[in-house]
Protein backbone atom coordinates (compact mmCIF):
# COMPACT_ATOMS: atom_id res chain seq x y z
CA UNK A 1 0.00 0.00 0.00
CA UNK A 2 0.81 3.21 -0.36
CA UNK A 3 0.24 6.73 0.13
CA UNK A 4 -0.21 6.10 4.02
CA UNK A 5 0.98 8.74 6.21
CA UNK A 6 3.88 6.26 7.16
CA UNK A 7 4.76 5.80 3.69
CA UNK A 8 8.48 4.53 3.39
CA UNK A 9 8.86 3.10 6.81
CA UNK A 10 10.03 -0.01 7.48
CA UNK A 11 9.18 -2.51 10.14
CA UNK A 12 10.88 -5.68 10.64
CA UNK A 13 8.55 -7.47 12.78
CA UNK A 14 9.70 -10.47 15.23
CA UNK A 15 6.92 -10.79 17.56
CA UNK A 16 4.23 -13.14 17.66
CA UNK A 17 0.71 -13.62 19.64
CA UNK A 18 -1.37 -9.96 19.60
CA UNK A 19 -0.12 -7.23 21.31
CA UNK A 20 2.99 -6.79 18.80
CA UNK A 21 1.53 -8.16 16.42
CA UNK A 22 -1.78 -5.96 16.45
CA UNK A 23 0.74 -2.96 16.54
CA UNK A 24 2.74 -3.95 13.36
CA UNK A 25 -0.34 -4.08 11.74
CA UNK A 26 -1.71 -1.23 12.58
CA UNK A 27 1.70 0.52 11.47
CA UNK A 28 0.81 -1.36 8.27
CA UNK A 29 -2.80 0.06 7.68
CA UNK A 30 -0.93 3.58 7.91
CA UNK A 31 1.74 2.65 5.24
CA UNK A 32 4.80 1.22 6.34
CA UNK A 33 6.15 -1.54 4.86
CA UNK A 34 6.23 -4.73 7.37
CA UNK A 35 7.95 -8.27 7.40
CA UNK A 36 6.65 -10.26 9.29
CA UNK A 37 9.83 -13.03 10.88
CA UNK A 38 8.03 -16.38 11.81
CA UNK A 39 10.07 -19.48 13.25
CA UNK A 40 9.42 -23.05 11.48
CA UNK A 41 7.85 -25.04 11.36
CA UNK A 42 4.70 -23.81 12.97
CA UNK A 43 5.29 -19.72 12.82
CA UNK A 44 3.30 -17.61 15.19
CA UNK A 45 1.16 -19.84 17.77
CA UNK A 46 -2.01 -17.83 16.67
CA UNK A 47 -1.37 -20.04 13.72
CA UNK A 48 -3.08 -22.90 15.77
CA UNK A 49 -5.30 -20.63 18.12
CA UNK A 50 -8.78 -22.18 17.31
CA UNK A 51 -11.61 -22.48 16.59
CA UNK A 52 -12.38 -21.04 14.39
CA UNK A 53 -10.69 -22.23 11.37
CA UNK A 54 -11.49 -21.11 7.85
CA UNK A 55 -10.23 -23.52 5.74
CA UNK A 56 -6.85 -24.06 7.34
CA UNK A 57 -6.10 -20.49 8.46
CA UNK A 58 -7.05 -19.43 12.21
CA UNK A 59 -8.93 -16.53 11.89
CA UNK A 60 -7.33 -15.04 15.00
CA UNK A 61 -4.16 -14.98 13.23
CA UNK A 62 -5.84 -13.54 10.10
CA UNK A 63 -7.56 -10.42 12.19
CA UNK A 64 -4.06 -9.23 13.16
CA UNK A 65 -1.67 -9.68 10.48
CA UNK A 66 -2.69 -7.77 7.58
CA UNK A 67 -0.80 -5.80 5.47
CA UNK A 68 2.40 -8.47 6.39
CA UNK A 69 5.14 -10.01 4.65
CA UNK A 70 5.83 -13.21 5.96
CA UNK A 71 9.05 -15.35 6.07
CA UNK A 72 10.16 -18.52 8.11
CA UNK A 73 13.46 -18.03 9.39
CA UNK A 74 14.87 -20.42 12.24
CA UNK A 75 16.59 -18.18 15.32
CA UNK A 76 18.37 -21.27 16.07
CA UNK A 77 20.28 -21.60 12.33
CA UNK A 78 23.58 -19.34 12.04
CA UNK A 79 22.40 -17.91 8.31
CA UNK A 80 18.96 -17.62 9.21
CA UNK A 81 20.38 -15.12 12.13
CA UNK A 82 22.23 -13.40 9.27
CA UNK A 83 19.51 -12.74 7.48
CA UNK A 84 17.23 -11.17 10.30
CA UNK A 85 20.78 -9.29 10.94
CA UNK A 86 20.94 -8.34 7.78
CA UNK A 87 17.38 -7.10 7.61
CA UNK A 88 17.52 -4.88 10.99
CA UNK A 89 20.57 -3.39 9.90
CA UNK A 90 20.09 -2.58 6.37
CA UNK A 91 16.74 -2.33 6.04
CA UNK A 92 14.39 -1.66 9.06
CA UNK A 93 13.57 1.89 10.62
CA UNK A 94 11.81 -0.39 13.30
CA UNK A 95 12.03 -3.41 14.62
CA UNK A 96 9.48 -4.97 17.20
CA UNK A 97 9.77 -7.87 19.28
CA UNK A 98 8.18 -9.70 22.67
CA UNK A 99 10.50 -12.30 22.85
CA UNK A 100 11.88 -13.20 26.51
CA UNK A 101 14.42 -11.15 28.39
CA UNK A 102 17.77 -12.35 26.92
CA UNK A 103 16.37 -14.46 24.20
CA UNK A 104 18.17 -11.89 21.45
CA UNK A 105 21.14 -11.24 23.11
CA UNK A 106 21.68 -15.14 22.91
CA UNK A 107 21.06 -15.64 19.42
CA UNK A 108 23.76 -12.43 18.96
CA UNK A 109 20.89 -9.92 17.85
CA UNK A 110 20.27 -7.60 21.13
CA UNK A 111 18.50 -4.47 20.33
CA UNK A 112 21.40 -2.43 21.73
CA UNK A 113 24.00 -3.75 19.24
CA UNK A 114 21.48 -3.21 16.34
CA UNK A 115 21.28 0.39 17.03
CA UNK A 116 25.08 0.04 17.38
CA UNK A 117 24.82 -0.78 13.42
CA UNK A 118 22.47 1.70 12.49
CA UNK A 119 22.12 4.57 14.73
CA UNK A 120 18.48 5.30 12.87
CA UNK A 121 16.97 2.38 13.83
CA UNK A 122 13.78 2.58 16.45
CA UNK A 123 13.61 -0.76 18.43
CA UNK A 124 10.62 -1.48 20.32
CA UNK A 125 9.26 -4.16 23.05
CA UNK A 126 6.28 -5.53 24.16
CA UNK A 127 6.48 -7.19 27.72
CA UNK A 128 3.82 -8.87 30.45
CA UNK A 129 5.10 -6.77 32.86
CA UNK A 130 7.81 -3.90 33.63
CA UNK A 131 11.32 -3.73 32.94
CA UNK A 132 12.94 -6.35 35.37
CA UNK A 133 10.04 -8.49 36.04
CA UNK A 134 10.24 -11.27 33.93
CA UNK A 135 6.81 -12.88 35.04
CA UNK A 136 5.21 -14.23 31.91
CA UNK A 137 1.98 -12.06 31.45
CA UNK A 138 -1.24 -12.92 28.93
CA UNK A 139 -4.29 -10.92 28.71
CA UNK A 140 -6.09 -12.45 30.98
CA UNK A 141 -4.11 -12.44 33.92
CA UNK A 142 -3.13 -8.87 33.38
CA UNK A 143 -7.20 -7.86 33.55
CA UNK A 144 -7.17 -9.70 36.68
CA UNK A 145 -4.21 -9.02 38.54
CA UNK A 146 -4.27 -4.96 37.12
CA UNK A 147 -7.63 -4.16 38.60
CA UNK A 148 -9.73 -4.14 35.79
CA UNK A 149 -11.82 -7.20 36.92
CA UNK A 150 -12.53 -5.66 40.02
CA UNK A 151 -14.49 -3.22 38.62
CA UNK A 152 -16.25 -5.24 35.35
CA UNK A 153 -19.14 -7.33 35.80
CA UNK A 154 -22.29 -7.29 37.72
CA UNK A 155 -22.33 -5.67 41.44
CA UNK A 156 -23.58 -8.26 43.45
CA UNK A 157 -21.93 -11.15 40.81
CA UNK A 158 -18.47 -12.15 40.26
CA UNK A 159 -15.72 -10.24 38.52
CA UNK A 160 -15.46 -10.87 35.01
CA UNK A 161 -12.98 -9.65 32.03
CA UNK A 162 -14.05 -7.80 28.96
CA UNK A 163 -15.14 -9.84 26.25
CA UNK A 164 -12.11 -8.90 24.21
CA UNK A 165 -7.84 -9.00 25.07
CA UNK A 166 -8.19 -5.22 25.73
CA UNK A 167 -4.71 -5.23 27.77
CA UNK A 168 -3.02 -6.74 25.08
CA UNK A 169 -4.89 -4.35 22.58
CA UNK A 170 -4.16 -1.12 24.49
CA UNK A 171 -0.25 -2.15 24.73
CA UNK A 172 -0.41 -2.47 21.16
CA UNK A 173 -2.08 0.99 20.59
CA UNK A 174 0.65 2.42 23.20
CA UNK A 175 3.28 0.95 21.22
CA UNK A 176 2.03 2.41 18.03
CA UNK A 177 2.09 6.18 19.63
CA UNK A 178 5.54 5.35 20.93
CA UNK A 179 7.13 4.25 18.00
CA UNK A 180 5.48 7.22 15.75
CA UNK A 181 6.94 9.51 18.46
CA UNK A 182 10.37 7.93 18.15
CA UNK A 183 9.97 8.30 14.57
CA UNK A 184 9.61 11.94 14.55
CA UNK A 185 12.35 12.83 17.20
CA UNK A 186 14.44 10.73 14.85
CA UNK A 187 13.92 13.59 12.04
CA UNK A 188 14.99 16.31 14.79
CA UNK A 189 17.63 14.14 16.28
CA UNK A 190 18.71 11.77 13.24
CA UNK A 191 19.30 9.14 16.07
CA UNK A 192 17.14 6.09 16.91
CA UNK A 193 15.47 5.33 20.45
CA UNK A 194 14.12 2.47 22.15
CA UNK A 195 10.21 1.82 23.35
CA UNK A 196 9.54 -0.23 26.14
CA UNK A 197 5.65 -1.26 27.12
CA UNK A 198 3.69 -3.61 29.54
CA UNK A 199 0.06 -5.27 29.17
CA UNK A 200 0.47 -4.60 33.13
CA UNK A 201 1.18 -0.30 32.43
CA UNK A 202 -0.85 -0.28 29.71
CA UNK A 203 -3.88 -1.93 31.31
CA UNK A 204 -3.19 0.40 34.76
CA UNK A 205 -3.11 3.64 32.79
CA UNK A 206 -6.62 2.77 30.88
CA UNK A 207 -8.24 2.62 34.34
CA UNK A 208 -7.52 6.67 34.44
CA UNK A 209 -10.86 8.29 35.90
CA UNK A 210 -11.32 4.88 38.53
CA UNK A 211 -7.44 5.85 39.70
CA UNK A 212 -7.82 9.16 39.78
CA UNK A 213 -10.51 8.83 42.05
CA UNK A 214 -9.35 6.25 44.16
CA UNK A 215 -5.84 8.09 44.31
CA UNK A 216 -7.87 11.68 45.35
CA UNK A 217 -10.12 10.18 47.86
CA UNK A 218 -8.61 6.77 49.11
CA UNK A 219 -12.10 4.97 48.38
CA UNK A 220 -11.36 1.76 46.87
CA UNK A 221 -13.56 1.52 42.92
CA UNK A 222 -16.43 -0.62 42.92
CA UNK A 223 -17.96 -2.84 40.47
CA UNK A 224 -21.22 -0.71 39.10
CA UNK A 225 -22.69 -3.51 36.88
CA UNK A 226 -23.84 -1.88 33.16
CA UNK A 227 -24.17 1.69 35.40
CA UNK A 228 -21.70 4.40 35.66
CA UNK A 229 -19.86 5.89 38.94
CA UNK A 230 -20.19 9.30 38.33
CA UNK A 231 -23.16 9.84 35.87
CA UNK A 232 -27.29 9.10 36.53
CA UNK A 233 -28.75 7.95 34.29
CA UNK A 234 -25.60 6.29 32.58
CA UNK A 235 -26.73 2.54 32.00
CA UNK A 236 -29.10 -0.08 30.31
CA UNK A 237 -32.48 -0.64 31.10
CA UNK A 238 -35.12 -3.37 29.96
CA UNK A 239 -37.73 -2.55 27.58
CA UNK A 240 -40.57 -4.21 26.63
CA UNK A 241 -38.78 -7.13 24.40
CA UNK A 242 -34.93 -6.25 24.80
CA UNK A 243 -32.34 -3.75 26.24
CA UNK A 244 -31.26 0.01 25.55
CA UNK A 245 -28.20 1.83 27.13
CA UNK A 246 -29.44 5.35 27.57
CA UNK A 247 -26.17 8.02 28.73
CA UNK A 248 -27.56 11.61 30.07
CA UNK A 249 -24.32 13.13 30.27
CA UNK A 250 -25.91 16.83 31.18
CA UNK A 251 -29.06 18.76 33.12
CA UNK A 252 -30.52 19.71 30.09
CA UNK A 253 -30.08 16.23 28.40
CA UNK A 254 -31.70 14.44 31.51
CA UNK A 255 -34.68 17.39 31.15
CA UNK A 256 -35.16 15.94 27.25
CA UNK A 257 -35.36 12.34 29.09
CA UNK A 258 -37.94 13.43 31.26
CA UNK A 259 -39.85 14.72 28.38
CA UNK A 260 -39.63 11.56 26.50
CA UNK A 261 -41.18 9.56 29.24
CA UNK A 262 -43.61 11.55 30.00
CA UNK A 263 -42.54 13.15 33.06
CA UNK A 264 -41.56 16.30 32.82
CA UNK A 265 -41.90 16.90 36.75
CA UNK A 266 -38.96 14.63 37.36
CA UNK A 267 -36.31 17.70 35.94
CA UNK A 268 -37.95 19.59 38.55
CA UNK A 269 -37.75 17.41 41.38
CA UNK A 270 -35.27 18.17 44.19
CA UNK A 271 -33.85 15.02 43.83
CA UNK A 272 -33.24 14.76 40.67
CA UNK A 273 -32.55 18.40 39.46
CA UNK A 274 -28.58 18.42 39.22
CA UNK A 275 -25.96 15.29 38.81
CA UNK A 276 -25.03 15.17 41.93
CA UNK A 277 -28.49 14.86 43.17
CA UNK A 278 -29.48 11.92 40.75
CA UNK A 279 -26.43 9.98 41.37
CA UNK A 280 -27.18 10.27 45.13
CA UNK A 281 -30.95 9.32 44.63
CA UNK A 282 -29.83 6.78 41.91
CA UNK A 283 -32.12 3.57 42.84
CA UNK A 284 -35.45 6.04 43.18
CA UNK A 285 -34.59 7.26 39.99
CA UNK A 286 -33.68 3.71 38.05
CA UNK A 287 -36.40 2.63 39.58
CA UNK A 288 -38.80 5.16 38.06
CA UNK A 289 -37.12 5.26 34.88
CA UNK A 290 -37.34 1.38 34.84
CA UNK A 291 -40.76 1.02 35.06
CA UNK A 292 -41.60 3.43 32.22
CA UNK A 293 -39.33 2.02 29.95
CA UNK A 294 -40.66 -1.78 30.39
CA UNK A 295 -43.87 -0.43 28.67
CA UNK A 296 -42.91 0.17 25.39
CA UNK A 297 -40.78 -1.35 22.79
CA UNK A 298 -36.87 -0.85 22.43
CA UNK A 299 -37.81 0.88 18.60
CA UNK A 300 -40.39 3.11 20.41
CA UNK A 301 -38.03 4.56 22.89
CA UNK A 302 -35.59 5.08 20.11
CA UNK A 303 -37.12 6.61 17.98
CA UNK A 304 -38.33 9.53 20.48
CA UNK A 305 -34.57 9.22 21.86
CA UNK A 306 -33.50 10.19 18.92
CA UNK A 307 -36.09 13.05 18.14
CA UNK A 308 -34.23 14.59 21.50
CA UNK A 309 -30.57 14.06 20.23
CA UNK A 310 -30.32 11.76 23.57
CA UNK A 311 -27.56 9.20 23.24
CA UNK A 312 -28.68 5.44 23.38
CA UNK A 313 -28.26 2.68 21.66
CA UNK A 314 -30.14 -0.50 21.52
CA UNK A 315 -28.19 -3.96 23.11
CA UNK A 316 -26.94 -5.73 19.59
CA UNK A 317 -25.15 -8.68 18.97
CA UNK A 318 -21.90 -8.12 17.18
CA UNK A 319 -23.75 -9.24 14.08
CA UNK A 320 -26.52 -7.11 14.04
CA UNK A 321 -23.81 -4.13 14.96
CA UNK A 322 -21.99 -4.72 11.89
CA UNK A 323 -25.34 -4.66 10.25
CA UNK A 324 -26.29 -1.86 11.71
CA UNK A 325 -22.80 0.01 10.36
CA UNK A 326 -23.50 -1.54 6.58
CA UNK A 327 -26.34 -0.06 6.52
CA UNK A 328 -25.36 3.14 8.70
CA UNK A 329 -22.40 3.82 5.45
CA UNK A 330 -19.88 3.54 7.85
CA UNK A 331 -17.07 1.99 5.63
CA UNK A 332 -15.86 -0.55 8.36
CA UNK A 333 -15.57 -3.96 6.34
CA UNK A 334 -13.50 -4.49 3.24
CA UNK A 335 -12.16 -7.45 1.19
CA UNK A 336 -8.04 -8.70 0.61
CA UNK A 337 -6.91 -11.10 -1.57
CA UNK A 338 -5.87 -14.09 0.86
CA UNK A 339 -3.52 -16.62 -1.18
CA UNK A 340 -5.10 -19.57 -0.19
CA UNK A 341 -9.05 -18.30 0.93
CA UNK A 342 -9.12 -15.98 -1.86
CA UNK A 343 -11.78 -12.74 -0.91
CA UNK A 344 -11.58 -12.15 3.19
CA UNK A 345 -13.63 -9.87 4.71
CA UNK A 346 -11.79 -7.83 7.29
CA UNK A 347 -12.86 -4.93 9.34
CA UNK A 348 -10.71 -1.73 9.32
CA UNK A 349 -8.65 0.49 11.47
CA UNK A 350 -10.57 3.47 12.47
CA UNK A 351 -8.34 6.26 11.06
CA UNK A 352 -9.68 8.67 8.81
CA UNK A 353 -6.89 11.32 7.11
CA UNK A 354 -7.92 14.14 5.05
CA UNK A 355 -4.71 14.12 2.81
CA UNK A 356 -3.69 10.58 3.21
CA UNK A 357 -4.65 6.96 1.87
CA UNK A 358 -4.80 4.36 4.19
CA UNK A 359 -5.87 0.88 3.25
CA UNK A 360 -6.21 -3.18 4.08
CA UNK A 361 -3.40 -3.83 1.78
CA UNK A 362 -2.55 -7.19 1.69
CA UNK A 363 -4.06 -10.17 2.99
CA UNK A 364 -2.38 -11.52 6.35
CA UNK A 365 0.22 -13.96 5.00
CA UNK A 366 0.60 -17.75 4.69
CA UNK A 367 3.85 -19.03 6.15
CA UNK A 368 6.65 -17.83 4.54
CA UNK A 369 5.00 -16.73 1.54
CA UNK A 370 6.78 -13.55 0.99
CA UNK A 371 10.29 -15.61 1.31
CA UNK A 372 11.34 -14.94 -2.35
CA UNK A 373 10.23 -11.41 -2.16
CA UNK A 374 12.33 -11.21 1.23
CA UNK A 375 15.58 -13.31 -0.72
CA UNK A 376 15.30 -11.44 -3.50
CA UNK A 377 15.39 -7.63 -0.88
CA UNK A 378 18.61 -9.29 0.82
CA UNK A 379 20.74 -10.07 -2.21
CA UNK A 380 19.78 -6.10 -3.63
CA UNK A 381 21.30 -5.59 -0.28
CA UNK A 382 23.57 -7.19 -0.23
CA UNK A 383 24.47 -5.93 -3.54
CA UNK A 384 24.15 -2.12 -2.49
CA UNK A 385 26.84 -2.70 0.27
CA UNK A 386 29.31 -4.67 -2.27
CA UNK A 387 28.77 -1.58 -4.25
CA UNK A 388 29.48 0.43 -1.47
CA UNK A 389 32.55 -0.81 -0.65
CA UNK A 390 33.97 -1.16 -3.84
CA UNK A 391 33.45 2.91 -4.34
CA UNK A 392 35.77 3.34 -1.38
CA UNK A 393 38.08 0.85 -1.77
Amino acid sequence: MNGGPLSGIRVLDLSRVLAAPYATMALGELGAEVIKVERPPDGDETRQWSPPFIGTESTYFLAINRNKRSIALDFENVEDRALVEELAVGWADVIVENFKPGTLERWGLGLDRLRQANARLVTATVRGYPVGDNRPGYDFVIQAGGGLMSITGPVTGEPSKVGVAVADILAGLFLVAGIEAALVRRERTGRGNHVDVSLWESQLAALTTVVQGYLSTGTPPQRWGNAHAQLMPYQTFKTQEGWMAIGVGNNQQFAQLCQVVGHEEWSQDARFRTNPERVAHRTELESLLASVFMQKSTQYWSERLESQGIPHAPLRTVPEALDFAQEAGHDLIGQVAHETLGGLAQIRMPWRFADSETGMGLAPPTLDQHRDEVMALVRTLRQNRKDENDRHE
